[in-house]
Formats: C-alpha cells, structure tokens, sequence
C-alpha cells in the first residue's frame, strides 16, 4: 500500500513549452531558442555554473527552477503582479542571452500556466534566489539583470517577450508563473496503468502473506 500511495502521488510541474528568436542580429548569427537541463557543460566556464560569460552565443537560453513553492512572504518584481502574495504557490524559471560580441536578441518564450511576473533587476533577483535552482552555480550576481533599453515584458497570458541588447556578463532575468500540472515533466497515467499497477501490487502482497 505504501509503493501505491507513492505511485499516486507524483509530484506536478509547470513547463516550458517553446520558445523561438525572431529577430535582432543574434537570428541574423544563426541564435535559436535552447532549453538547458542539468547538468551544464558549460563550454567558457566551470560545469553546471551560469551568469559570467560562459556561453558566448547567440542562442537565448532557459532552465528550470524550483516548482511548486508556497510563497512564504510576499515576493517583489519588476514586472506584472507586484508583489506576488504570500501563500501563491509559483513555478520559477531562468531565461538568459550571453552573447559574446554586443548582440540583440528578439524571441519569445512560452509557458503552460500563466506568467505572473517577472524579476529583471540585481536587487529583486538576489531576493529571489531562495527559488534558484540547487543543482547550479550562479556567478558574478551582482551584475545580473538588465539595463536601460533592454526589455522583457508579458507578452501574452502564458508567454514573454525578450528584446534585450548584452555583451558581458550577458542579459538574465527570472520569470514567474503559477502552478500547473505541467506537460513533459509528469505525466498523469492512464487508467489501464492504475489498474495494471494495482494488479501487480496485490499480486506481490499475496506472496509476502503466503512467505509468512
């Protein structure tokens, strides 16, 4: 019983569902959309770290966060809800463009829950880092976020806007969303698999009743 109440009870994620460069001299370089998973093998830099030139592409880049936190005190952004409440649980993710030469990069990223905010500057991102991912190193902190022209806004109810100029460190900021059951990281199985499981479970309770 205790191997079904676990089966049952996978936890649930939100997710990235795309994302696309559309514009800027980092499309006209060959940048595309990349999502990361740890580990990193950072190709300028020390492995599974992020944030001081250790990419150097055109690509615009994002990861996984934590998922699924309850706010325990309200949480300060830049932009969309301000703060978010206490008690919101969110999902949090990183997007980033580190080019080498000073690029421009035009694309979107999009979500399967609804964006609430997003944290754009060093002061509300070091106040966010408690929603960092464990796995990965974030370097040089004080000089993430953006600067004055650069841009990232809510675009749609699920999806960012990114247009951002950057050279060194590159361009980072956090974005926010809600819970959601997520798409591609669990996956709610079919009836036929409950029953199966069951099957299998109370077959193997039986012979541990008969062993005793």
């Amino acid at each position: 019983m205790a191997l079904l109440a676990l089966a049952f009870s996978a936890p649930a994620f939100a997710d990235i569902i795309s994302g696309t460069v559309t514009g800027g001299t980092a499309q006209t370089a060959g940048g595309t959309f990349v999502l990361l998973s740890t580990p990193l093998a950072n190709p300028f830099g020390p492995p599974d770290s992020v944030g001081n030139d250790n990419f150097q592409s055109p690509n615009l880049y994002a990861f996984d966060e934590q998922q699924n936190v309850t706010l325990a005190a309200p949480l300060a952004t830049n932009v969309g809800e301000n703060p978010i409440p206490a008690g919101t649980i969110v999902s949090s993710y990183y997007i980033f463009f580190d080019p080498g030469p000073s690029e421009q990069v035009i694309g979107t990223v999009t979500f399967d829950s609804a964006v609430l905010a997003i944290i754009t500057d060093t002061t509300n991102l070091a106040n966010s880092d408690f929603l960092s991912n464990p796995a990965l190193n974030y370097l040089n902190p004080s000089q993430r976020g953006l600067e004055a022209g650069d841009s990232v806004t809510i675009s749609g109810p699920q999806q960012i806007l990114f247009d951002t100029i950057a050279s060194s460190p590159g361009d980072y900021v956090r974005v926010i969303t809600a819970a959601s059951q997520g798409s591609g990281t669990t996956q709610t199985p079919e009836p036929g698999t409950f029953a199966l499981l069951l099957i299998g479970l109370l077959g193997l309770s039986a012979v541990l009743l008969k062993r005793n």
